[in-house]
C-alpha cells in the first residue's frame, strides 16, 4: 500500500534522524507517495539551502492530486476538537482528507497526527 509522507518525516530524514531507515525502505519500494501541500511546505527550505538534487528528486515522486471539500475538513476538525485537541492546523487536515480519499496510509511524527488518528475519522496510519 502506497503511503502519503508528511513534511515532518521528510524534515527528519534530511537531518537524517529516526526515520530514515523506515523512509529509505518505502523509497526503495516505490511506495511513496506526496502531494503539493507537502511540496509547497519542503520546497522554500529546499531552495534555500540550494537542494537541486533532492529537489528533482521530489518531483519525481508520485503527486496526489488534492480535491478540497471544505465541509469534510470542518467535521474532522469538529472530531478532532472532540477527542481533546487544542485544534489541528489546516494544512495537517488537507494532507489527511488528501490520504483518506486517495486510500493511503500517512506517515508522520507530527503530534497533531496523532490526535488525528485518534479521533478516528477514517485516516490511516504506517507504522
Amino acid at each position: 500500500m502506497e503511503v502519503l509522507i508528511d513534511t515532518s518525516v521528510w524534515i527528519d530524514y534530511f537531518r537524517s534522524g529516526e526515520e530514515s531507515e523506515k523512509l529509505d525502505y518505502l523509497i526503495d519500494e516505490n511506495l511513496v507517495v506526496t502531494n503539493e501541500l507537502i511540496l509547497t511546505e519542503l520546497l522554500p527550505l529546499l531552495v534555500i539551502r540550494r537542494e537541486k538534487r533532492v529537489i528533482k528528486l521530489l518531483e519525481k515522486i508520485r503527486k496526489s492530486r488534492l480535491k478540497l471539500n471544505w465541509d469534510e475538513i470542518v467535521s474532522y476538525q469538529v472530531s478532532c476538537l472532540q477527542s481533546g485537541s487544542s485544534g489541528i492546523g489546516i494544512p495537517d487536515l488537507i494532507i489527511a482528507q488528501n490520504a483518506i480519499q486517495n486510500n493511503l496510509l500517512v506517515y508522520s511524527i507530527d503530534k497533531h497526527f496523532k490526535f488525528m488518528y485518534e479521533a478516528n475519522f477514517g485516516m490511516r496510519r504506517y507504522t
